[in-house]
């Protein structure tokens, strides 16, 4: 224990464990709601720990332990040891190759025995944040020299493309969250107008024929010259300059996407994909077909929007004020695949209407707000630069979980914080909030 702050409860943020207990609570009842079965005991299925919600529970009771252990270490133990954690996860992910247990089409799993599983590329993210804080908040570390971007960037991506190597595309694009942070310490907004363009130009190509869509790029760049022709006249760079952009998205649009869907992305992400925006995916191959099969083998349902489609159709029965928390029919009769983690939030839905499911949402924007105010009030750059990477993460697991369950996103399987059954998942949204309240305990300190 530390010695300058010997009570636990000294400078603790009760609002946030409080918020953090009502979530997990929800999500033990929401996971209740959808596993139990008309007749079982109650009491017996909370003790038996083989129902989801007893595990679920069982992983409540570690992670308050946890958390405990957490609020009662010294913080500059998280600075001191924050490169080795990243190194001990690096070592974790690469363990994955030749010790993982294939499920549900992922690579990313080690199996222990019968019962216990664990996803290092779940548990990486405390280590990236980690790690990213301690290198952002080092007094060498210029963050305006090109070189010291690079480097913030590679600590964040390098267990990313791990662990799409171990076909978890979902969780490796929450590591692209950490950008947020780097934006905030001072990395250019140029680079994140280049990642959304990116995107937006990887959705046109698959919306609109690729002929069509080079003459429009085209239509743009000679647009754009014509109305700078005056600036073009006195600097000649700015024509070059968008002669490049424009070959540059020509050939993303023509070689870069249709390279990452048929060589990166696997045939059955890719008609996730295909799904989202309302399109037909024919795989160009029997391999990827075979792939398609196989990721549907066993489901109700061959097509690969069936679960979304099944999941509005929940969210949307749900009504205002809901049907109660074991009256749902969608959500009681497994209507809805995978519900109790990718689409725990259609049970919400159901169970509790647009009231229940507002004032989640209200939780979870509480949440957020405090972590950023939080995140303001820190001396210590390490633990500001934390903060916001605990805030990144939230909001983008929050945002592309709920977005995915009413159709907005492809379905890429990442939880809904505290809410969706899984004990690492749990354990690991644990240690980054609780790592998070006790830095801000030491807020006066300033660590390195």
């Amino acid at each position: 224990m530390s010695q300058h702050n010997p009570a636990i409860s000294k400078g603790i943020d009760w609002l946030l464990v409080w918020l953090y207990i009502i979530l997990v609570s929800i999500g033990v009842a929401a996971i209740f709601a959808t596993t139990y079965r008309e007749g079982d005991s109650i009491v017996q299925g909370f003790l038996s720990l083989k129902t989801d919600y007893s595990k679920q529970a069982l992983f409540f009771i570690i992670a308050g332990v946890l958390a405990i252990f957490i609020l009662l270490t010294d913080s500059k133990l998280f600075t001191a040891t924050a490169n080795i954690s990243y190194a001990f996860g690096m070592v974790l992910l690469l363990l994955v190759f030749p010790f993982h247990t294939e499920v549900m089409g992922t690579k990313s799993i080690i199996r222990f025995g019968s019962s216990f599983q664990l996803q290092p590329a779940e548990l990486c993210k405390v280590f990236v944040n980690l790690a990213l804080a301690k290198y952002l908040s080092r007094i060498e570390t210029d963050f305006n020299k090109p070189k010291a971007q690079l480097i913030a960037i590679a600590i964040a991506l390098v267990p990313a493309i791990i662990t799409i190597a171990q076909s978890e595309t979902g969780l490796a694009l929450v590591y692209f969250s950490f950008f947020l942070v780097m934006y905030r310490e001072g990395l250019p907004a140029m680079y994140l107008i280049i990642g959304f363009s990116f995107a937006a130009l990887v959705v046109a190509t698959l919306l609109i024929n690729p002929n069509t869509l080079a003459v429009i790029l085209t239509v743009l760049a000679i647009g754009a010259i014509y109305f700078l022709k005056r600036l073009i006249k006195r600097k000649r760079e700015i024509l070059f300059l968008i002669i490049g952009i424009w070959g540059v998205c020509v050939g993303i649009q023509r070689f870069a996407v249709p390279y990452i869907f048929d060589q990166v992305l696997k045939p059955y992400q890719v008609k996730r994909i295909y799904d989202t925006i309302g399109k037909e995916y024919v795989p160009k191959d029997a391999a990827a077909a075979a792939d398609i099969a196989k990721q549907t083998a066993g489901k109700k349902k061959e097509d690969g929007n069936y679960n979304v489609r099944q999941s509005k159709i929940a969210i949307g029965s749900g009504g205002f004020l809901g049907k109660g928390l074991l009256s749902g029919t969608q959500t009681r009769y497994d209507f809805v695949p995978e519900q109790r983690t990718d689409f725990i939030f259609c049970t919400i839905g159901e169970g509790f209407g647009f009231i229940g499911s507002s004032i989640l949402l209200g939780i979870y924007f509480l949440m957020l707000m405090r972590i950023v105010t939080i995140a303001e009030r820190q001396r210590s750059v390490f633990s500001r630069c934390y903060a916001y990477g605990v805030a990144s993460v939230f909001f983008f697991h929050i945002a592309i979980n709920i977005c995915m369950t009413i159709g907005l996103a492809p379905v890429i399987g990442i939880p809904l914080p505290f809410i969706s059954y899984g004990g690492t998942a749990l354990l690991t949204f644990t240690m980054l909030l609780f790592i998070l309240i006790r830095l801000d305990a030491d807020r006066q300190m300033v660590l390195r």
